[in-house]
């Protein structure tokens, strides 16, 4: 059995090549071809640490693989790895160092949702954040889309994100407070680990699309009912997911959500799912992770590494 490297995951795909390879996930899993296992979590404490393991994985058939990704959470730091299999054998094809994929996953999903559901002449940019996944979003966002600004907004280090923002991609970035940013983005990307809702929901303006990509706990969430409310698309990668994991949806009050303007991102791509975007709606994607895009790269990490 093949065991590859975070440094080999970065050496062996770029972020346009996870795009594409998750534009292609989500295709197959929208025409039905393919499974997602939900996420198993547990956890214990012992002498005032909490130590945690979760799972989750993918059957892809169409691509020849099956999957599951196990990670452990200690002291808030999380580590991950993925073990994939032939769908045709059975046989154990490689396990792969999972900190790199997860990086790329998330951003790489959340572009094929902007593509699919920004407005075409989208001019801003505002990212929420600072972390590991704000920076993987950047990139995913800025080489998916001509944007004219980036603004950053959060708790700590953003004038020096701004500025590798703008030296990596050539884009105009500054440091802004939350409202300006939530104000001013046409595309939003909310990438925290806030457990309260980042900002006020009247701040958004019509045709703005939201990823919040920042928690699958559902007693976290970063957008408010106002919000929600206000969404005339919510897009998420898998329902049963979203209902169980998401924040935004467990938290949020009584008919808020209306069910009839929840759809899966597969479906959106591959059917359309009767909705044509006009001008002036909210597009909200909300992600919580799910297997179908660790083991959609995965099998893109092994199929280079051989």
């Amino acid at each position: 059995m093949r065991v590859i490297s975070d440094a080999e995951v970065a050496e062996l795909i770029n972020m346009q090549e996870a795009i594409t390879a998750m534009t292609a996930a989500f295709e197959q899993f929208g025409k039905g071809a393919g499974a997602v296992s939900p996420r198993t979590r547990a956890a214990a404490t012992h002498d005032g640490q909490m130590a945690a393991i979760a799972t989750m994985g993918a059957a892809l058939p169409a691509s020849g693989v099956v999957g599951a990704k196990v990670y452990s959470t200690i002291n808030g730091k999380f580590n991950f790895v993925i073990v994939l299999f032939s769908a045709l054998s059975g046989d154990v094809l490689c396990a792969i160092a999972a900190n790199e994929i997860t990086r790329f996953r998330t951003a790489a999903a959340s572009a094929v949702a902007m593509r699919a559901l920004a407005r075409s002449d989208a001019k801003t940019l505002s990212i929420f954040g600072a972390g590991v996944q704000a920076s993987a979003h950047a990139e995913a966002f800025l080489l998916s889309h001509a944007f004219d600004q980036v603004y950053v907004a959060g708790r700590s280090n953003m004038g020096g994100f701004a500025e590798r923002i703008q030296a990596k991609f050539g884009v105009r970035s500054v440091a802004t407070d939350m409202a300006t940013a939530a104000s001013e983005g046409d595309v939003i990307a909310t990438c925290t680990r806030a457990t309260d809702p980042l900002f006020d929901g009247d701040l958004i303006k019509p045709g703005t699309f939201i990823a919040a990509i920042g928690s699958s706990k559902p007693q976290a969430r970063e957008l408010d009912d106002t919000l929600l409310a206000r969404a005339d698309r919510i897009v998420v990668e898998w329902l049963p997911a979203a209902q169980v994991e998401a924040g935004e949806f467990v938290r949020a009050a009584a008919g808020v959500i209306d069910p009839a303007c929840v759809d899966e991102l597969g479906k959106v791509i591959v059917q359309g799912q009767n909705y044509i975007r006009n001008e002036n709606d909210i597009v909200i994607y909300k992600s919580v992770g799910i297997g179908l895009e660790d083991i959609a790269l995965a099998n893109l990490v092994w199929q280079r590494a051989q």
